[in-house]
């Protein structure tokens, strides 16, 4: 078993944040003033201490990390990501709870850190191994695989304050991560780099954690997550609200913990979806292998199964349709069948299946509302359970072809079909 090389106990982190007076804006001349007066007048120094507001940015939070885990940190901005990584990395002091870190830890939590920036990009090389507690003969051992990784020998003995911010950010995470550290911790800095930097990026986190070493990476990029990280951490507000498994964890936080069983099974109530002419039994999801699932990968099928009873013979054969919304509640696309809606229909049990194929959808939450319409006399709706199953599309960035010339960032749109294109050159 995996011995543990990080744990964090009741965890937490207090700001003091100050107010000042509405519409009043105060000069350095006030705030000299209002200091002395502090220093004399104790109602004074109350009144200063009134505009000022304990803010936690961290609360409560205990987990812990086995040697070798590959570990995401999800959240919206202000959760309070950053924050926790810079505790992790001693930069910042807790409050409150205890920290135990076994292993040297090297941390890359925003363009710049640990790097000086008169120096030149060999020199920040030894000094952030120095920085690590590793010799010169150790760096010199690493320092080739650095700067080919990096892409910066041209400017290697140039100072770093003339780097862009692509170029800073390269070098940095090659030292970080070729310096051999027990834990690397990664913030969203890597979204400054190209995607072909980005994607070398992934790969060798990935190593570092096949090689027994322990990876911590916060981004806002969920197939980053996805494709990287074993085990994640949901935040909101200061707290860890889930943690577990990286696929349940995504599911939860886009679907704002919406959760739904990935199926619904009405054959045994008293009271269905549906009305006098048919009601709705049963619906799931199932992968490419044909299991009941929550989650597909977006370069794999999936089916959209409904069972739904006709209670009585009608004049007319009803329309299973199926609706599928993203988790903004925009509209993917609505499907039905090609079938005759004037030909009676016999009472009984029927099932309707629905083939959704490989790279249509993006990746994302979605929803599907599982409807039977009849059109022999008008429109009439017979049930229309909404947002009855909900499902996952997971973007895995390898072996996607919708993801060419080695872009890793999120692609925006609800559907991301593969089209027939044609090119040439015509002059």
């Amino acid at each position: 078993m995996s011995e543990t090389v990080v744990q964090v106990e009741n965890l937490g982190k207090k700001y003091i944040i100050g107010h000042q007076a509405k519409d009043r804006y105060l000069t350095l001349r006030d705030t000299i003033a209002n200091g002395t007066k502090a220093l004399f007048n104790p109602f004074s120094q109350k009144q200063a201490e009134s505009n000022q507001e304990e803010f936690w940015a961290l609360k409560n939070i205990s987990f812990e990390i086995k040697q070798g885990d590959r570990v995401g940190v999800i959240g919206r901005n202000g959760a309070g990501k950053s924050t926790l990584l810079k505790v992790l990395s001693k930069i910042t002091e807790p409050t409150t709870g205890q920290i135990r870190i076994k292993g040297r830890v090297a941390s890359l939590l925003e363009v710049g850190t640990g790097f000086h920036p008169e120096l030149t990009g060999r020199e920040n090389i030894y000094l952030n191994g120095a920085i690590l507690g590793m010799s010169r003969a150790e760096i010199k051992r690493k320092f080739d695989e650095i700067v080919d990784f990096a892409e910066v020998e041209k400017f290697l003995d140039t100072p770093v304050k003339r780097y862009s911010s692509g170029m800073y950010v390269r070098l940095a995470f090659a030292v970080a991560a070729h310096l051999e550290p027990e834990i690397l911790i990664v913030d969203e800095v890597l979204a400054v780099g190209d995607a072909a930097f980005q994607k070398k990026c992934l790969g060798k986190m990935e190593d570092v954690g096949k090689e027994g070493r322990t990876v911590i990476f916060v981004s806002h990029s969920m197939p980053m997550i996805a494709s990287l990280c074993q085990t994640c951490l949901l935040m909101k507000q200061g707290e860890v609200i889930q943690q577990g498994k990286t696929s349940a964890v995504i599911t939860h936080y886009q679907s704002d913990g919406q959760h739904s069983p990935g199926a619904v099974d009405y054959s045994s109530s008293s009271k269905p979806p549906g009305d006098h002419l048919a009601v709705l039994r049963r619906g799931w999801i199932e992968d490419c292998k044909g299991k009941q699932s929550l989650e597909v990968q977006i370069n794999e099928p999936l089916t959209v199964i409904m069972e739904y009873e006709v209670n009585q013979k009608t004049s007319g054969s009803p329309l299973p349709n199926f609706h599928f919304y993203d988790s903004k509640d925009n509209c993917a696309f609505i499907t039905s069948p090609r079938v005759d809606t004037t030909a009676p229909s016999e009472p009984g049990v029927y099932r309707a299946v629905c083939h959704v194929p490989a790279n249509f959808l993006n990746d994302g939450i979605y929803s599907v509302g599982l409807a039977l319409t009849f059109m022999h006399s008008g429109v009439h709706v017979s049930f229309y359970d909404q947002s009855a199953l909900i499902f996952n599309v997971t973007d895995p960035i390898e072996g996607v072809i919708t993801r060419e010339a080695g872009y890793v960032g999120p692609v925006p749109g609800v559907l991301r079909p593969v089209l027939d294109w044609g090119m040439e050159k015509i002059a």
